[in-house]
């Protein structure tokens, strides 16, 4: 499971080897960074808790060189429809239309456990990452220099690991945040409620519905979600008064599955009760010491961003890491990962729990009134709404000074036509990193004015050259859709800045420096 701990010290700890920290142990191990990973369990937890992804989170799979690997494992994600008080639909959420932004399916399903194994091998290819399996973290102490993990192994003896910083991924409960005296804000969301997945045979396939489904019912508000296969999910509220311990038991859970299915119909393969949040951390470094994933937030799952959330913390916090430990950046890049990361998860939560609202009215009166409204604002006609509409742009942090809508937002990956024919994803050619792109219809000044900059290794590209030729239009329709003549790309690919003059290059790329 890894060699033993070494006394040499680490540029990076990460405690907890679930999705987050996997992801981060694999891409600060692909750059070569010395990386210490631990966990208290020896494998991968065999059921699955999260179900849904986004292209996002497959552009980084991508990245690792594992979303071959990975594809086996995930199903486009159906629509999901809203039923509201009288059976009628009153919201239908959808996907982007192709060609698709990212050149990966924007919304998926997934299957966790072989995923999360895929994620955990990948890590263990690196001989930069120090793998631990079976450790407890009791202690965390940092001063100006080193941050000092204490571990115990499970016959109790204890070690120490000594790292420049220690990234907390060890869940809602974390020891490193906890340790760190790192608090958890209220967001104001509450409830609980039951979540079963079930393997559901050819018999009860033909029972349900053949979309996902939000059943906002008064009485009983659920989540249906087509998982890969045959699985399936449910996400069931809990009435005051009922014993979740008593639901979370076979008899109890197919009592409440009764609409949809008999204990004849499939497996149960997981029930568990939950307790849904909405809980961002007050601050996401201390020191040396970061935390992500569940250990910083917290969100209700009807979006199915859970994951999604903890990995896009790792990429954030992953390329400024390895610009301070390996490109000379300075320490204080790092203190800007909290500042967007908070205000993304805070934003993206609140729009989950403004869905959250849509499903779960309790008053009968209000949930029609709910339904009215919905029905009269779409003129009477449901249109499918794509999931990534929802996704907030980055406002703060290292971001560029030309306020425009698409500072903030995701470049998009568009297939590029190589001269042999062959169709391949811009990322498999120009690889993570920092990049300026120009539009087709740039003129000479702006490739000029990016000549001149202090940022290392910046990638120089324009649209419609040998080196981006597209296959699909996708990129050429976004920059016509932003009118902006170049976009300066960080290496979580999310956009810097853009620019409309040679000016707006020259300006933004001299700023880079500070970063």
């Amino acid at each position: 499971m890894g060699s033993e701990i070494s006394p040499e010290l680490f540029d990076v700890a990460i405690v907890g080897f679930g999705p987050t920290g996997a992801i981060a142990a694999g891409l600060l191990g692909k750059q070569g960074i010395r990386t210490f990973v631990c966990d208290k369990s020896h494998e991968v937890y065999d059921k699955p808790r999260a179900i849904a992804l986004d292209h996002e989170i497959s552009r980084v799979f991508q990245q690792m060189g594992v979303a071959k690997k990975i594809k086996p494992f995930l199903e486009p994600f159906t629509d999901s429809v809203y039923y509201g008080v009288d059976g009628q639909v009153i919201k239908r959420m959808s996907t982007v239309a192709a060609p698709y932004p990212l050149s990966h399916t924007p919304s998926v399903v997934f299957t966790q456990p072989p995923v999360e194994a895929i994620l955990r091998n990948y890590v263990g290819s690196h001989p930069s990452v120090t793998r631990q399996l079976g450790m407890t973290v009791t202690d965390l102490t940092q001063d100006a220099d080193l941050a000092t993990l204490t571990l115990h192994n499970e016959q109790g003896q204890p070690s120490q690991v000594k790292a420049r910083y220690v990234i907390g991924c060890d869940g809602a409960s974390s020891a490193v945040r906890s340790l760190a005296g790192i608090q958890l804000e209220d967001l104001g969301f509450d409830e609980p409620w039951l979540v079963v997945d079930v393997r559901v045979n050819e018999h009860g396939l033909a029972k349900l519905p053949t979309t996902s489904v939000q059943y906002c019912n008064p009485e009983r508000p659920s989540t249906y979600v087509i998982g890969p296969g045959n699985h399936r999910r449910w996400e069931i509220s809990i009435n005051e008064g009922e014993d979740p311990k008593v639901l979370a038991t076979p008899e109890g859970t197919w009592k409440l599955l009764a609409p949809w299915l008999t204990p004849a119909d499939g497996e149960l393969w997981r029930q568990a009760t939950y307790r849904f949040h909405a809980l961002v951390a007050d601050r996401w470094r201390k020191g040396r010491v970061f935390v992500a994933g569940d250990a910083a937030h917290q969100q209700p799952p009807f979006l199915g961003q859970g994951m999604c959330q903890g990995v896009r913390d790792a990429v954030n916090l992953c390329w400024r890491l390895t610009s301070v430990l390996q490109e000379g950046a300075a320490d204080t890049l790092l203190d800007s990962y909290g500042t967007e990361r908070k205000a993304h998860v805070t934003e993206l939560t609140t729009r989950i729990k403004g869905i959250g609202k849509i499903i779960t009215e309790r008053d009968v009166a209000k949930a029609r009134a709910r339904d009215e409204k919905l029905l009269a604002d779409a003129g009477g006609v449901v249109k499918p709404m794509p999931r990534q509409d929802v996704q907030p742009a980055l406002t703060v942090g290292s971001l560029g000074s030309v306020v425009h809508p698409a500072r903030g937002t995701i470049f998009p990956q568009p297939l590029l036509m190589l001269s042999n024919g062959e169709k391949v994803r811009m990322d498999d050619i120009h690889h993570a990193g920092w990049k300026i792109v120009f539009s087709a219809t740039a003129s000479d000044e702006f490739a000029q004015a990016a000549k001149h900059h202090h940022l290392p290794s910046l990638l120089s590209l324009k649209l419609g050259t040998v080196s981006l030729t597209e296959a699909e239009g996708v990129l050429q329709l976004w920059f016509e859709k932003h009118g902006v003549q170049a976009a300066i790309v960080r290496p979580d690919h999310y956009i810097y800045g853009v620019c409309l003059t040679p000016q707006d290059v020259s300006h933004q790329l001299d700023s880079l420096k500070l970063v």
